[in-house]
């Protein structure tokens, strides 16, 4: 137990309670109900690429009407993550979380009534807002609970999620598609989460370091507590501590200061950039499959391998990360995607090649997206960490919004495959070489 004496008062240091806490059936549980919001995170931002060509043989509209349906989703994710996520370092993530996950759930029972792309279009937007503050909480909650030697493998394993959720987007619709229409898509896509949103009520933990910080009642604290060290005695008498302050201000201002402002700033061009690539290929890559020759079926599983290299990429990179750091892996994972990535749209005609192509863009994308996360999560302190995940994301996600938009644009335009997989490589690029400069800049600079 991590209980010492402070003068004639007992106390009990938070941090050393995590770090010494064994992985068991609280921590499983914490891990997988966060994973889950996860799932249902991915699930519905991969859901419209998708649905989207049953939808437009359906409605019998363009496909580059369908671009601003994709952008309302991912501008209300922007404004959900800039906007919610400072709530959860103000109020706690469970409540956060629960709220935001029973949200989606009606979001997404309501779109199938939709009957049109305007209305569409604002249900996407409202969906999209609730969803925002889902990712940087949930990393944020497993960081918290997770000792050091496993942090950053954690939060990447719960932030698979993401990928998860959106490969099972692809093998659920091809599957309900032909069979009872887009609609049952978002019908699966919203009882799971209304029954996740009641299971959380009962199970959901609250950060410890942030019920201390904010001074909560002890009552909370120690419930928490226990289920670290069942053996732990908190009474009127004891003092419960954690290494952080409380930080004073706004939380977002305090992202520049004591020195984060230079790694803050390339946080966000690396997010932008790789979200950019991201939505470009999740929302669209099944459609311009299609229209290379394809079935809607193999252009829904073409989709989907993106997805599946995501999770790939994801389990695997955080090893790679807690032996050579992050810079190192993401820079080499973000030029490797510049070139899967240009030969795409070259490989359209060989099928095996083109599969290859595809997993690799999405370990290096999808997978990468989560270690971007998780820097962030690494880097920022326990009062501003859902703040720094979610507007590194926030930001990143202006890249979500317009990767779809110009793509449908480029698409009206009449540019080709080739073409398009060739513009879109070079986001790759300019992360790689943004990864290179934080290397420089992150060198002594701590949270």
């Amino acid at each position: 137990m991590s209980i010492h004496t402070s003068g004639a008062l007992p106390t009990v240091h938070v941090d050393q309670v995590v770090e010494q806490g064994r992985f068991g059936a609280f921590q499983f549980g914490l891990l997988l109900l966060c994973g889950l919001c996860l799932i249902i995170d991915g699930f519905d931002v991969q859901a419209m690429g998708y649905v989207a060509p049953a939808i437009i043989a359906d409605w019998g509209v363009s496909k580059a009407s369908l671009g601003p349906v994709f952008g309302a989703g991912l501008f209300g994710m922007l404004l959900g993550s800039l906007v919610l996520t400072p709530v959860g370092d103000r109020y706690g993530r469970r409540p956060v979380l629960i709220l935001s996950t029973l949200f989606f759930a009606l979001c997404m029972l309501a779109t199938p009534m939709v009957t049109t792309l305007d209305q569409l279009l604002v249900l996407r937007f409202i969906t999209g807002f609730g969803l925002g503050s889902i990712m940087p909480n949930a990393m944020a909650l497993v960081g918290e609970f997770s000792p050091s030697s496993s942090r950053v493998t954690r939060m990447m394993l719960v932030s698979c999620g993401f990928t998860v959720g959106a490969a099972a987007g692809g093998f659920v619709s091809a599957a309900l598609i032909p069979a009872y229409g887009w609609h049952a898509v978002f019908w699966v896509g919203g009882a799971v989460p209304l029954v996740l949103g009641l299971a959380m009520l009962v199970w959901l933990p609250e950060s410890i370091q942030f019920l201390v910080l904010h001074r909560r009642p002890r009552t909370q604290v120690a419930r928490w507590l226990r289920k670290l060290d069942p053996n732990i005695v908190i009474d009127d008498k004891t003092e419960v501590v954690v290494k952080e302050t409380k930080a004073e201000g706004m939380p977002v201002a305090a992202l520049f200061r004591d020195g984060r402002a230079g790694v803050t700033v390339l946080l966000w061009l690396i997010s932008f950039m790789n979200l950019i690539n991201l939505y470009f290929l999740s929302n669209w890559l099944p459609t311009l499959i299609r229209d290379a020759g394809y079935s809607t079926s193999m252009a829904v599983l073409i989709g989907t391998s993106l997805q599946v290299g995501g999770v790939i990429g994801t389990l695997s990179l955080g090893r790679f990360i807690q032996r050579f750091g992050f810079t190192r892996v993401l820079g080499s994972c973000f030029l490797l995607a510049c070139l899967s990535i240009a030969l795409i749209g070259k490989l359209a005609t060989v099928p095996a090649l083109l599969f290859v192509a595809v997993i690799v863009a999405g370990f290096c994308i999808v997978g990468g997206q989560p270690a971007v996360n998780a820097l962030a999560g690494t880097f920022y302190p326990t009062t501003l960490r859902s703040t720094g995940i979610g507007w590194a994301l926030g930001i990143g996600r202006i890249g979500s919004v317009v990767g779809p938009v110009i793509g449908g644009q480029l698409i009206a335009l009449q540019w080709t495959n080739a073409s398009l997989f060739l513009a879109a490589a070079v986001p790759a690029l300019i992360s790689a070489l943004t990864i290179a400069r934080l290397h420089r800049t992150a060198q002594g600079v701590s949270a």
